[in-house]
């Protein structure tokens, strides 16, 4: 096999702006087994210092490549078996860079079943084909005449049969298929309308119901929409090419008769034009439009995962409130207000249920036993489930404490999307072996307001809740992507091995949920570890998983002062060094940053660990153990304002930002009911990615813009003129409006259906 135009290194070099001998020693440590964090924190001079983000790209890229590679190896192989491969053929196999490509080159090689054309050339009509390509003066109908046998009755059917052979070549054409794929990408429109008699129970995709845009400019989010309102039989969504264009014969048409030098005024011209109308319309159209369809599909579904994974990241990154004694409460109606009471370590200590609400009414009851639980926990926090019930429990909450001496609890509202996934998990049983499901929700309501991270790592990434049509992509890629996310939060943070759950372990750089479970046995059964080095003594880890993990776990109080900081076991060394020439003990020195700054790290650079990795201890003496996550700080809702009935527009209410997606950011003002605040609206200048303003957990000022109760839509702004630009775009993130770089055209009315389209689209996705 020849070797690739580019190697695969030089690629992934190129995208991510690194040279080649950066991404070749990046390669090599994954390959061995080193995870990114490791790499990025503890790896630079071998790589030349690539971040998390150049790595996270790198290996994906990476996986993408080598698929790529082995594709193109079994497509060689089988057009060499069939004595068909060519040493032109195979450079042009070499040189392709997508999977797309090189499918599009394999078309007319890949066993396939028997199709018309195959038995036209059976019944000898492939002659009549090539001559007809090959001489346009004589009539067709003139040639055909000649071919007439018992299985071709008459001109028709030899001309029939002529023209499904020609038009399975068109159809295997790789460059004209790469050439009318490219002219679609800039000229199709992606066109949504209801289904009939569907308006009223598909009224929540009423913004597509009448819809079209670029298919190369619509986002993301509005793809989705018309793919769940179509995957629900609401809408009917296609491909429409060249719908400015109003020629009898279409651009598309022109491009593939070009191909075939098609456009004269000889007969065999006319005969040929006819066939390349009719394979447009029967054959390419179709296919080409379900390629744009998974294209625009895949591209929605990456930036789908793009804003959940970064919304996970903020999440898991949240400001921890501390190691303080918290009351967990899990809001309930009718089946009463769960209770959990966790130390400042988040250890269980009491549970109950009380039941304010009806039928029973015990307010006072109520009131009466939380108060007595905070006396004899001296609770510093109060966690409050934000689901049914929520606002009902917090005014509860309120007047008793209104009711208690300084100094009081903090109530806050903290999100529960997934504590009823824990509860019912396999973690969570063996957490809390005795204890009823529905109080392990109270547990983690608590736990998550202490430590966010520590807390929802024990939760499948999927059902936190943070995501934009998340259920709609592809969930292996969704769940890598996720996965990565949570690696890098952890390790970034670091975690205390002696306190540490095993889940939160297992997200550790090498450790797994092997590794993890050994470590917290070993530490039941031997105690707290002393050293990092006691580590080595754990069943199962090895010295390579020790290399990889060492770093990211911290041991407070041990036997080496190091232990507790981020420098690397390995390291030990040149810590030691600074601390020498500093003439100090190193527990008086970390912290002092005057001092530190004082030295030049060149000093210290030597044959193994080079200026970066001198830099990062010099910055971690300074500030050990520091954790990258913000100051702890809560959102105050607005008293008397609990239903959405409550709002008006006007208001100026203060919020938590509880998700951010493409068009905006979604904003919990204490209603059961997230408000939008549309991209438009974020700040009083133009804003492209939300992120670039507010991130998930943030508390934010906003001012209602519009109330919507049938469809629970609200509108906020964050602007500072209180949103003049407000309305539909303000309010929709499935409008067309909300993103004026994707023009309407206006569309004649006609009658939807899903029809072979839509059938077609259902059987790919289906494939996909």
């Amino acid at each position: 096999m020849a070797s690739p135009a580019k190697p695969i290194a030089a690629i992934i070099a190129s995208e991510i702006k690194a040279t080649t001998s950066q991404v070749t020693a990046a390669v090599e440590l994954l390959d061995e087994g080193a995870t990114v964090p490791f790499i990025a924190r503890y790896r630079k001079e071998v790589t030349g210092g690539l971040d998390d983000t150049q790595l996270r790209t790198l290996a994906e890229r990476l996986t993408y490549l080598r698929e790529l590679e082995a594709r193109r190896g079994s497509i060689i192989e089988s057009i060499r078996g069939q004595g068909k491969l060519t040493d032109e053929l195979e450079a042009k196999i070499v040189a392709v860079e997508t999977k797309a490509e090189l499918e599009d080159i394999y078309l007319p090689y890949k066993p396939k079943r028997r199709t018309k054309a195959e038995i036209a050339r059976e019944r000898g009509l492939g002659p009549l084909a090539e001559a007809i390509l090959a001489d346009r003066t004589i009539a067709p109908t003139d040639r055909a005449g000649a071919f007439l046998t018992a299985d071709v009755p008459d001109v028709k059917a030899a001309l029939d049969g002529a023209r499904d052979i020609i038009a399975e070549g068109m159809t295997e054409n790789a460059d004209l298929l790469g050439r009318l794929r490219n002219h679609m990408k800039g000229a199709a429109f992606l066109r949504a309308k209801v289904v009939d008699g569907k308006q009223e129970a598909g009224a929540k995709f009423s913004d597509y119901f009448d819809h079209s845009e670029r298919w190369a400019t619509t986002p993301g989010h509005r793809a989705l929409a018309m793919l769940r309102g179509w995957n629900e039989e609401v809408l009917a969504v296609d491909i429409v090419v060249d719908q400015d264009d109003t020629s009898p014969v279409k651009p598309v048409e022109r491009m593939i008769a070009a191909a075939y030098n098609v456009g004269g005024q000889l007969p065999g011209d006319k005969w040929l034009s006819e066939v390349t109308g009719w394979t447009w319309r029967v054959k390419l159209s179709m296919s080409l439009s379900l390629d744009l369809m998974r294209e625009l599909r895949e591209r929605a579904e990456e930036e789908a995962i793009h804003v959940f994974a970064r919304n996970l990241k903020d999440l898991l990154l949240a400001a921890p409130a501390g190691s303080r004694a918290t009351m967990g409460l899990d809001p309930g109606i009718r089946t009463g207000v769960k209770v959990a009471i966790v130390d400042g370590t988040g250890k269980l200590l009491e549970t109950t249920t009380v039941y304010p609400f009806p039928p029973k009414n015990d307010v006072r009851g109520t009131q009466a036993e939380l108060a007595s639980l905070i006396r004899k926990h001296k609770i510093e926090l109060i966690a409050i489930g934000n689901g049914t019930g929520s606002r009902e429990t917090e005014r509860l909450v309120a007047d008793m404490l209104a009711q208690l001496p300084a100094p009081k609890p903090t109530k806050v509202i903290v999100s529960e999307a997934g504590a009823s996934v824990y509860s019912a998990s396999e973690t969570a049983a063996l957490e809390f072996p005795g204890l009823d499901v529905s109080l392990r929700g109270a547990v983690s309501i608590a736990r998550r307001l202490q430590d966010p991270l520590a807390e929802l790592v024990k939760i499948e990434p999927k059902s936190i809740g943070v995501g934009q049509y998340q259920h709609d992509v592809d969930q292996s890629k969704l769940s890598r992507s996720l996965d990565a996310v949570v690696e890098d939060a952890v390790n970034a943070v670091g975690v205390d091995v002696n306190t540490a759950s095993a889940p939160l372990l297992a997200r550790v750089s090498g450790l797994g949920k092997s590794s993890a479970e050994a470590i917290v046995a070993h530490r039941d059964a031997a105690g707290p570890f002393a050293s990092r080095k006691e580590l080595l003594n754990v069943a199962r880890l090895g010295a390579r998983t020790f290399e990889q993990c060492a770093g990211f776990l911290r041991i407070p109080d041990g036997k080496e002062p190091l232990d507790a900081s981020s420098v690397h076991p390995e390291a030990y060394g040149v810590a030691k060094r600074i601390v020498a020439a500093c003439g100090r003990d190193v527990r008086t020195l970390m912290g002092d940053s005057a001092t530190l700054k004082q030295l030049d790290p060149r000093v210290f650079v030597d044959d193994r660990f080079g200026l970066p990795t001198v830099k990062d201890i010099l910055a971690e003496l300074e500030k050990p153990g520091r954790d990258p996550r913000p100051s702890f700080k809560t959102a105050t809702f607005a008293e008397g304002i609990d239903d959405i009935k409550d709002l008006k527009v006007g208001m100026q209410l203060e919020g938590t930002v509880t998700n951010v997606a493409a068009f905006g950011a979604f904003v919990d003002v204490g209603v059961h009911q997230d408000g939008l605040v549309h991209v438009s609206q974020l700040a009083d200048r133009f804003v492209k990615d939300p992120h670039e303003v507010v991130k998930a957990g943030d508390v934010v000022q906003v001012r209602v813009t519009e109330v919507d109760v049938p469809r629970k839509r609200i509108g906020l702004t964050m602007r500072k003129d209180g949103g003049a630009d407000t309305g539909r775009e303000a309010r929709a993130p499935a409008s067309n409006n909300g993103n004026r770089s994707a023009p309407v055209r206006p569309q004649k009315p006609q009658q939807p259906s899903q029809g072979a389209f839509g059938a077609a689209l259902m059987e790919a996705m289906k494939r996909k």
